[in-house]
């Protein structure tokens, strides 16, 4: 058996290293974690999993140091120091074969529904490395069946909490922990499908870093890490000495929830940019303390979401790795809504609504610096085209409970200098990693059928740059009654345009009666939508960048012949004149009368 297993020293990092052989060997970490991925993806059973992607995996050192994530979630993986660092404290015999699984957010998890294995990573009885996999399961045993539950105000009322146990021991999974999962979380057999999945990812993940590890030999890899957290120190110190020093403060607010913040959330992002120092420091103190509800965010949400908005002001080949979030230094305080929580507090919304608006509060924070820095605000989550379904398939002679997540549109992006904002953005802290459903896959999965999915035309934060437009459309059950449950931050306060673009379009809820008659539901909404009725929704739209008087003219006709854009709005708000070209079908710019609108308008 392998001797019991302590963080060792931080080694000294090394001045010097091949620079290809830099480049090879973090390539090859990201492509195990490429592995460990499409395994999660291919292995998993629920659709909000495999089909939407809501999951990620990363590569951290024994002692906590992140080394990769490849293509994840932002808020799965920007403070995983904090959810291996619990297992070392807690745990004086970790050996070879153990894993340990992790939902606690009082120990270093997300949320209580990102199920999070941990493998550590054993080379001839020396521990080096951990494997980790995060995935959103659609339940996990509260008392309503969903995991998003802003009037909860305690754990208590959040189902299952695994708080860092060992859940297998000598590569075998202890039957009496799993038999907790089997007894609490409904539909049980898709649970712990997408628990083997997980299993599976981190244990390949295993396989191929002790290959690497072999190959190279430990010396060179512990020599490569050094060099790798150095190389990401350097090119985050590079990125932050090119932007103007200051202090930057940006406000938002998370619309209201009866009962819990009926005035909704107020939230203040202060970041401080220190270019000869190369740090930026991200202060999110002067906010209120703890609502009585699940809005409140985990430390590792509220850690992960100021590294997050400033992360999205850096340059893009910056590697996210510890080298890199060193120069980034979160304040937190302890009992604030972004701060760390108190047990029991509630967090089940922790990975979205709030801390969406965090994310967005510390990247818009940058638009203060002016052109060309910066953000607008995104789309938040979610309407009902990201509502928790559950009820009973009776398609078939044996009738099948089901529970799942939909993502039948996501949130419209913000826009920035030189962009338009993107349709499958999601929301601040996912920014395109979550993949929209296929109508056909869900339909065929769940006994649901889509009526419509498309466009909303003139929804887009307009401006020199536009957020990306919303989504809009209608689905029901097949069989039966459905239960619903909707989280829709945005119905209130949309995404905010930034240096005079305009918001995006709030998002929305509908329930179709019957009779046909359409009538709009909370934003938080929880109920049975009955057989025959239908539930309608709108996505929010993203923020613009920039006045629209200054937007190309031949981007404003290509958003008309795209038909995100009327002509009306082309003329109205961007002073754009556009007319039938000669195919009868497609717009083209007027110049000549757009030349008298702007010129009228002083544009």
């Amino acid at each position: 058996m392998a001797r019991s297993a302590k963080p060792s020293r931080k080694p000294k990092r090394r001045a010097q290293f091949d620079p290809i052989l830099l480049a090879v060997l973090s390539s090859r970490f990201e492509s195990i974690i490429r592995e460990m991925t499409n395994t999660v993806m291919k292995a998993s059973r629920s659709s909000v999993i495999k089909n939407a992607r809501d999951m990620s995996c990363g590569i951290l050192t024994y002692d906590h140091r992140l080394v990769s994530v490849e293509e994840a979630l932002p808020i799965h993986v920007n403070a995983l120091e904090l959810t291996t660092k619990p297992i070392t404290e807690l745990f004086d015999d970790i050996k070879e074969g153990d894993a340990f699984l992790n939902n606690s957010p009082f120990y270093g998890v997300t949320h209580h529904a990102d199920l999070t294995l941990s493998v550590p990573v054993f080379f001839e009885g020396t521990p080096l490395f951990w494997t980790l996999s995060r995935s959103h399961h659609a339940d996990i045993g509260a008392p309503e069946p969903s995991t998003y539950l802003p009037f909860a105000a305690s754990i208590y009322q959040e189902g299952v909490h695994f708080p860092c146990v060992r859940i297998q021991e000598n590569f075998k999974d202890k039957q009496d922990l799993l038999r907790i999962g089997f007894q609490k979380i409904r539909v049980s057999n898709i649970w712990h499908g997408d628990y083997r999945a997980q299993v599976g990812a981190c244990r390949i993940g295993e396989r191929r870093l002790k290959e690497l590890v072999a190959r190279y030999g430990v010396a060179t890899i512990r020599d490569f890490i050094e060099a790798w957290m150095d190389y990401g120190e350097r090119r985050a110190i590079a990125a932050i000495k090119r932007l103007p020093a200051g202090t930057y403060v940006y406000e938002v607010r998370h619309d209201p929830v009866a009962g819990v913040a009926d005035e909704g959330v107020p939230i203040k992002a202060k970041v401080t940019v220190d270019p000869k120092k190369g740090l930026v420091t991200v202060d999110v103190r002067d906010n209120q303390d703890c609502v009585p509800g699940g809005l409140n965010l985990s430390e590792a949400c509220a850690v992960a979401s100021c590294r997050i908005g400033v992360y999205y002001n850096l340059e893009a080949s910056v590697p996210h790795n510890e080298g890199s979030s060193s120069r980034i230094v979160p304040l937190l305080r302890d009992g604030c809504v972004v701060g760390r929580p108190k047990h029991p507090t509630g967090t089940s919304c922790a990975t979205s609504n709030v801390n969406e608006r965090l994310a967005n509060a510390v990247q818009c924070a940058f638009s203060e610096m002016g052109e060309p820095y910066g953000m607008a605000e995104g789309g938040g989550n979610f309407s009902a085209a990201l509502g928790v379904i559950s009820g009973v398939d009776r398609r078939r002679a044996e009738h099948v409970e089901y529970i799942t997540q939909l993502m039948l549109a996501l949130s419209g992006g913000p826009a920035n200098h030189g962009h338009d904002g993107w349709l499958t953005y999601e929301c601040s802290v996912g920014n395109g990693i979550m993949v929209t459903d296929s109508v056909e896959v869900d339909e065929a999965t769940y006994p649901v059928l889509v009526e419509e999915r498309r466009i909303c035309e003139d929804s887009m934060g307009f401006g020199q740059w536009n957020g990306a437009p919303a989504v809009r459309g209608f689905y029901r059950s097949l069989t039966g009654d459905m239960t619903l449950y909707v989280c829709g931050d945005g119905g209130t306060f949309p995404a905010k345009g930034v240096l005079g673009g305009a918001a995006g379009a709030s998002c929305g809820t509908w329930r179709r009666a019957r009779t046909g008659t359409v009538e709009r539901l909370a934003d938080f909404f929880s109920g049975t939508i009955a057989d025959g009725e239908a539930v309608g929704y709108r996505s929010c739209a993203g923020g613009g960048y920039g006045s629209p008087r200054r937007r190309d003219p031949e981007r404003v006709a290509e958003d008309v012949n795209r038909k995100w854009l009327s002509v009306a709005a082309a003329r109205d708000v961007f002073g754009v004149s556009v007319r039938l070209n000669s195919n009868g079908v497609d717009y083209e710019v007027d110049a000549e009368a757009t030349s008298s609108l702007r010129a009228a308008a002083g544009g």
